[in-house]
């Protein structure tokens, strides 16, 4: 057995001892009376649950392998012996794919990659323009949530002058959300010729995205005391209101300065509910934001860093063309990508990714 398949079998046994240990420490009904642990437990499980599926079926090949080479060395009948090299030749490039798949599966996740998020977009340089394209961009995100099924709620919203958003912010609801749409951060540039532009030139100009995982009550305990509540009308565009009770929401979060509002919902009780949540986030969101730094300065090419600054892709409407410029990924599809057909790019995204993790890991 090569040096490196006994490697990975050692570090897969130490697992599935884990994994069995585990299986006894969630059966045990003590174990519900700290739900902060349980729940963290109960992950554990699961995610060793899918390496452990794996294993088995590695195992297995493994062991048809070694029977397989066995009988060709052995062997006197050739058509046995023929049998066995074409088994061989079958199973040696499917143990290798295992083999490929289980070192990713080792490779510890993001712990934040299971969680919602919640995603802001903010107009930056180019005025009107700026607030128009981070309009399209929401609508980009809305279609592919729809696509993926997920649950999209805006929370709050201020209006561009002439169409669009000066600043949108919405959380994204489902499966595996922020460990997706984590690739979006960072700094969304446009080419073309805005509406306001009566000689034809293209110009440029840029939005900001910001995904942030959504904390959960286990992560974040926030004591009132340290919260600020202020309650006002909500308004619609140029500031009218647009009811008369005090629904909209801004809560104040004394020690760190963060200030959210919601005024999506009529009830000031469920704004209140959204503005905890987002609160929760932005204040687990710097904390997180360490991780990702000691991370990135591992992983020099690592797409997710979190840098909100970074120029990461350029949407280039006169030659129909979308640029990543972390993978150097170019598409000329840019009506069917800002129509939400953005899976590709981020599936290239998470494949670049993967290989800086196997590159740095010791696998």
């Amino acid at each position: 057995m090569a040096v490196a398949t006994s490697t990975l079998l050692e570090k897969l046994e130490t697992l599935k001892q884990k994994y069995d240990e585990l299986s006894v420490l969630i059966a045990d009904p003590s174990a519900i009376e700290d739900q902060k642990r349980y729940v963290k437990l109960n992950k554990e499980f699961h995610d060793l649950g899918q390496i452990m599926s794996v294993y088995e079926e590695y195992k297995l090949a493994l062991s048809h392998l070694a029977e397989a080479k066995d009988l060709l060395e052995n062997e006197v009948d050739p058509e046995l012996k023929e049998m066995a090299k074409i088994e061989m030749d079958e199973l040696e490039p499917k143990i290798t794919g295992m083999e490929e798949s289980i070192k990713l599966l080792l490779i510890p996740a993001d712990p934040e990659d299971d969680k919602n998020a919640i995603v802001e977009i903010r107009g930056g340089t180019g005025g009107d323009e700026a607030a128009i394209f981070a309009g399209d961009l929401f609508k980009m995100y809305h279609r592919y949530c729809e696509i993926k099924g997920w649950k999209v709620e805006v929370t709050h919203i201020s209006e561009g002058t002439i169409g669009g958003y000066k600043e949108i912010i919405f959380t994204v609801s489902g499966q595996k959300v922020y460990g997706t749409l984590k690739y979006e951060s960072g700094v969304h540039r446009v080419q073309r010729v805005p509406q306001t532009e009566t000689q034809g030139r293209v110009h440029t100009s840029a939005a900001t995205v910001a995904v942030l995982p959504e904390a959960e009550e286990f992560d974040i305990e926030l004591k009132e005391s340290d919260i600020r509540v202020d309650t006002y009308c909500s308004s619609g565009p140029g500031g009218q209101s647009v009811n008369t009770t005090y629904s909209a929401i801004r809560l104040t979060h004394i020690p760190t300065g963060i200030i959210v509002q919601c005024q999506d919902e009529k009830s000031q009780h469920k704004n209140k509910a959204k503005a905890m949540s987002e609160l929760r986030s932005r204040i687990y969101a710097i904390e997180y934001q360490k991780y990702l730094d000691e991370v990135g300065s591992k992983r020099k090419t690592m797409v997710s860093t979190g840098d909100r600054s970074a120029k990461i892709r350029t949407y280039n409407f006169p030659q129909g063309r979308v640029t990543d410029h972390r993978i150097n990924y170019t598409m000329y599809n840019l009506a069917a990508f800002m129509g939400g057909e953005i899976q590709a790019v981020i599936d290239q995204l998470i494949v670049a990714e993967n290989a800086e993790r196997l590159k740095a890991s010791e696998l």
